[in-house]
């Protein structure tokens, strides 16, 4: 819990930024507290009141990616839209937000605590919480998919939207490895036809065009 009785000395949501964007470049381990009360500019003990722990302020800073860049995957919530554009568009602009060159690329969420001390567990586990999150909005978008008749009754929801999960969480290791958008946006397609192999209404959606970058 954050300690409580000294004034804040410092811009919040700037403060979180500076911190996300080490944590996403380097990693939860990897990134310490030197650098992130550097990178935040504040001091030690505004650091420990406002945050308690440098694993507390990777909770803070999960929340606000999750609220920002972490909003490429609502969409496939959104009960409005067909749920193959859904599908289609979380992937495309994953594509789009993890190839960004105004941050770092790839995915926060997916980088930065894959690996580590036994010791980590907590940040492992709340990103793994939040893929779970993603993971079980993409099953719920494939079942209406189902129940509206555009997939077979035996298509097996969970399956498909692991298939589909993993090839977002693979976003992240393309994009860090410097393959160009584009590439990784064509890739979308031929993924999707997945689905269309699977329809059973024989139309597909007009993919979204990609609005350039070859990064």
């Amino acid at each position: 819990m954050a300690r409580t009785g000294r004034p804040r000395e410092f811009d919040l949501d700037s403060a979180l930024d500076g911190a996300m964007l080490l944590f996403w470049e380097h990693g939860y381990e990897a990134t310490s507290l030197a650098q992130l009360r550097a990178a935040m500019g504040i001091s030690s003990a505004s650091f420990y009141a406002a945050f308690s722990s440098k694993q507390g302020l990777f909770d803070a800073v999960v929340r606000r990616y999750n609220s920002s860049f972490g909003q490429v995957t609502d969409d496939v919530a959104d009960e409005e839209l067909p749920p193959r554009t859904a599908v289609e568009r979380i992937l495309r602009q994953s594509v789009a937000m993890q190839t960004d060159p105004s941050h770092p690329s790839g995915c926060l969420v997916v980088l930065s605590a894959t690996a580590g001390a036994a010791d980590h567990d907590q940040a492992r586990a709340l990103l793994a919480d939040r893929r779970a999150l993603v993971r079980r909005d993409l099953t719920a978008c494939i079942r209406r998919a189902v129940a509206a008749g555009d997939l077979p009754a035996q298509c097996d929801p969970s399956e498909l939207a692991s298939a589909f999960a993993g090839f977002m969480w693979g976003i992240s290791t393309e994009a860090r490895d410097g393959v160009p958008r584009r590439t990784i946006d064509a890739a979308v397609g031929h993924v999707m036809r997945v689905w269309d192999s699977l329809s059973t209404s024989g139309s597909t959606a007009a993919p979204d065009a990609p609005d350039g970058g070859d990064r």
